[in-house]
């Protein structure tokens, strides 16, 4: 089967894209001691403009294979995979550069889209205050705890103005009140932009408290086990009765696909 990449239509502003990914029949191999060893197998799938989706599997099973195959990273072995405009990523690190302050990492994504230098300070400046950290433009990495890093990190990501966002579980190194506090700001942030995010997670409540729709990955090779439409109305609490209902089921299935793996 033939591998592309390439962009919906509304990159460049012909008309509006009906989807903000369309991943379709994409299969990924690496060589390994034994030869090819098959990571992604089949996988079709699409995200709408403004959806949230996360992908939730086992260790291995694919997820940040696919989710750098959409940012462009890397290539299918087959399959294509089109995007509206070029992706944003944030991974679970940060990556901020340390010799820069906060307002100039985020000037640096400014600069590499083509912003003016004029109007670079005052778009940092209004990005730190989307992700509520007013005031902050001229701290250096190492006066920024954890979650004000990832803070700026999503804030870079922001500065490219891509209409998808990809997360590499972002918030994985956090603890989980300072998690639970950056789930609240990327709610919110989603909403008020209407970004479409892929958002890669192996914890089952974070992809529920997040998400409008869940997709579950089989173990290596990753194939789309089953997927899940979440009705539960935003803002959601992860403590949530119906978020922790949702989890027990997916989590089911989620074991499942575990222990159909080991059989092999």
């Amino acid at each position: 089967m033939a591998t592309t990449t390439t962009l919906a239509k509304a990159a460049d502003g012909t008309e509006p894209a009906a989807y903000a990914a369309r991943i379709e029949h994409v299969s990924k191999s690496f060589a390994g001691p034994a030869g090819q060893q098959l990571v992604l197998d089949d996988i079709t799938l699409d995200v709408a403009p403004g959806e949230f989706v996360t992908l939730l599997g086992a260790s291995g099973c694919g997820k940040s294979t696919l989710l750098n195959l959409v940012a462009g990273l890397d290539r299918p072995s087959a399959g294509g995979i089109s995007t509206d405009g070029r992706p944003a990523l944030m991974f679970q690190e940060h990556a901020l550069f340390p010799w820069l302050t906060a307002g100039k990492n985020i000037e640096l994504a400014l600069r590499l889209r083509g912003v003016p230098k004029s109007e670079r300070r005052d778009k940092a400046e209004e990005l730190l205050e989307l992700v509520r950290l007013k005031g902050a433009y001229g701290k250096r990495v190492h006066e920024l705890s954890g979650g004000m890093r990832q803070r700026v990190a999503m804030a870079r990501a922001l500065a490219q103005e891509s209409k998808l966002l990809l997360m590499d579980e972002p918030f994985a190194a956090l603890d989980a009140i300072t998690r639970d506090v950056l789930h609240d700001e990327l709610t919110r942030i989603w909403r008020e932009t209407k970004l479409s995010v892929l958002f890669v997670t192996h914890n089952v409540r974070e992809a529920v408290r997040l998400a409008e729709r869940v997709v579950l990955l089989s173990s290596r090779p990753g194939r789309v086990a089953r997927q899940w439409t979440v009705g539960i109305p935003q803002p959601r609490r992860i403590e949530d009765t119906a978020v922790a209902e949702l989890s027990v089921e997916i989590t089911e299935e989620l074991r499942g696909e575990i222990r159909r793996h080991g059989q092999h």
